[in-house]
């Protein structure tokens, strides 16, 4: 929690920079994550799973023609499936894995209009996420659990639709810089899997993003 609050006061005062003629508006975000979970191991793999965010937006229209800048802080779940394969065994499980984090993504985006009523956006910047969910979470019962990191680093890059300067339709991929978490095997895994006794290797959650905002 001291991390966020401290991440959340160093993004205020960055966006406090911005120009007093520039144009403030205020929203609310929501949207779906479409998951790509990925395994540094190919006895590993993983199903995408859809997921959601939500939270508080700000945006701000730059004096510079065409520049912005946009930060949020959102709630954001992002779900997967496993499964562990060796030429010994496979292991499927239907426990779903889950990632629960805030997430604080802070864009710069260049607008081009298309009239008085609407505009097309692209946008890129960098995004924090902390877990606020389980951090160990079991994969498999006596075989292998998912140790989620406490925070995490990615980037956003996308484009968006802008009506009436209120509401806006974005998507974008989320790109992990780094893993997200590590998978380990438990001391008491099954026989057919003690080839790869004390294996441990990193996961990404990469995602696909669709998001829809409304600008008071």
């Amino acid at each position: 929690m001291k991390k966020i609050l401290t991440l959340l006061a160093v993004a205020v005062a960055l966006l406090t920079t911005v120009p007093a003629q520039a144009q403030v508006k205020f929203g609310l975000k929501g949207g779906v994550n479409v998951t790509n979970m990925s395994f540094s191991s190919d006895v590993l793999d993983a199903t995408n799973r859809a997921g959601f965010f939500i939270g508080p937006t700000v945006k701000f229209t730059l004096p510079i023609v065409g520049l912005g800048v946009d930060a949020s802080a959102l709630y954001d779940q992002r779900e997967g499936k496993a499964k562990i394969s060796s030429d010994k065994a496979e292991v499927e499980s239907d426990n779903t894995i889950k990632q629960q984090q805030v997430v604080i993504p802070i864009n710069l985006r260049y607008g081009v209009g298309l009239g008085s009523t609407a505009s097309v956006f692209f946008f890129a910047g960098p995004q924090f996420g902390f877990n606020v969910g389980d951090k160990t979470q079991t994969l498999y019962e006596q075989v292998a659990d998912w140790r989620l990191k406490s925070s995490n680093f990615s980037v956003n890059v996308g484009a968006g639709f802008m009506l009436m300067s209120h509401l806006q339709l974005s998507a974008n991929y989320n790109i992990a810089c780094g893993h997200t978490g590590d998978v380990e095997l438990k001391s008491t895994a099954a026989d057919a899997l003690s080839q790869i006794a004390g294996f441990k290797k990193g996961s990404r959650a990469n995602a696909w993003q669709i998001g829809l905002a409304y600008y008071f």
